[in-house]
C-alpha cells in the first residue's frame, strides 16, 4: 500500500491513490506526493508547517532561558564579589587609601580591626556591619562602624546615605580618635550630572573635609556644604560644587541626617 503525503500540513495518508481531500487541512489531491522513502514518511512533521514553526520556537524560548539562568547564577558569586571590594574600596578611600579592586580585600583586612552597629544610644548590637543595608538599617536605628588602625592611630569610619538631584547619594566619613576631627571622606552616586553634581566622587571635593570639626562647644553640628564663596556661622563648612547647587545640598543634609544617628556613640568614652 502506497503513502502519500500533504505537502501542506505533512498528513500521511495511506491507500492507493492520494484523497481528493485532506482531512486535516482540506489541501486537493495535487497537494499530495507520494513517500518513497519510509523514513521520509516517518519524519512526521512538515518543517514549512505553522505547527513546527510554533514547535520549535518554544523549544528554543526554553533552551534560551534555562542557558540565561544558568549562566546568571554561575556569574552571581563573581559579581557578589566584585560589589564587596568595591564596598572595601570606598571605606578605604574615607582613611585615605586607594587600592585597586584586587587589593582591596587584603588592604581592608589589614587596617579595618573592627566592625559593628550601635544603636541610636551608642551601644553596640548584634548584626554585620558590612552586610548591613544602611537605609533599611537606619530605620531600625542601626548604624553600621569600621574601626581602622592607620599609622598606629585609631579611626572610626562611619556610613552615609542621602539623595541626590537624580538618585541616591552615598559614602563613608572617618574622625580621629577624638571622634571629632575629620580624617577623611568619600562619596558616591547613581546617576548625577558628570562635571556638575558627579563631581563630589572626585577627591577635589572630598579632600576638603579633612581636619573639620563636627562638634563645636560639644554641640554636634556636622559639617555644612556651602554655595562657593559663601560661609556659615558656627560650624565648620567646605564649598560645593559649581553648578552643583541641588547635589550639594543633598550632601549636606546626607551629613547631617546620617551623622546624627552616630551622635551618642561619637560622644561616648569607649
Amino acid at each position: 500500500m502506497a503513502k502519500y503525503k500533504c505537502k501542506v500540513c505533512g498528513y500521511i495518508h495511506e491507500g492507493n491513490k492520494a484523497p481528493d481531500v485532506c482531512p486535516i487541512c482540506a489541501a486537493p489531491a495535487s497537494d499530495f506526493e507520494e513517500v518513497k522513502d519510509e523514513a521520509a514518511a516517518k519524519k512526521g512533521m512538515n518543517r514549512d508547517s505553522n505547527v513546527y514553526t510554533v514547535v520549535y520556537a518554544s523549544v528554543m524560548v526554553v533552551l534560551v532561558a534555562v542557558v540565561l539562568a544558568f549562566t546568571s547564577q554561575s556569574l552571581r558569586s563573581f559579581q557578589q564579589k566584585n560589589e564587596e571590594n568595591d564596598k572595601r574600596q570606598q571605606i578605604l578611600r574615607s582613611i585615605n587609601v586607594a587600592v585597586s579592586a584586587n587589593e582591596a580585600e587584603a588592604k581592608y583586612n589589614e587596617l579595618i580591626k573592627e566592625a559593628f552597629l550601635v544603636n541610636e544610644n551608642g551601644q553596640k548590637v548584634d548584626g554585620d556591619a558590612f552586610a548591613a543595608d544602611v537605609v533599611k538599617a537606619a530605620t531600625e536605628h542601626e548604624y553600621p562602624v569600621f574601626v581602622a588602625n592607620v599609622d598606629g592611630q585609631t579611626k572610626y569610619i562611619m556610613a552615609l546615605h542621602g539623595a541626590g538631584l537624580w538618585g541616591p547619594l552615598w559614602g563613608y566619613i572617618s574622625v580621629d580618635s577624638d571622634k571629632n576631627t575629620v580624617y577623611g571622606a568619600d562619596f558616591s552616586h547613581q546617576g548625577e550630572t558628570p562635571g556638575l553634581g558627579a563631581e563630589i566622587a572626585k577627591p577635589a571635593f572630598s579632600s576638603e573635609f579633612k581636619g573639620k570639626k563636627l562638634f563645636m562647644d560639644g554641640t554636634f553640628k556636622s559639617v555644612a556644604v556651602v554655595k562657593p564663596g559663601k560661609s556659615v556661622e558656627g560650624q565648620d563648612y567646605v564649598d560645593g560644587i559649581s553648578g552643583g547647587t541641588i547635589t550639594s545640598k543633598g550632601v549636606d543634609a546626607m551629613l547631617f541626617n546620617s551623622l546624627s544617628g552616630y551622635v551618642k556613640f561619637l560622644t561616648s568614652q569607649n
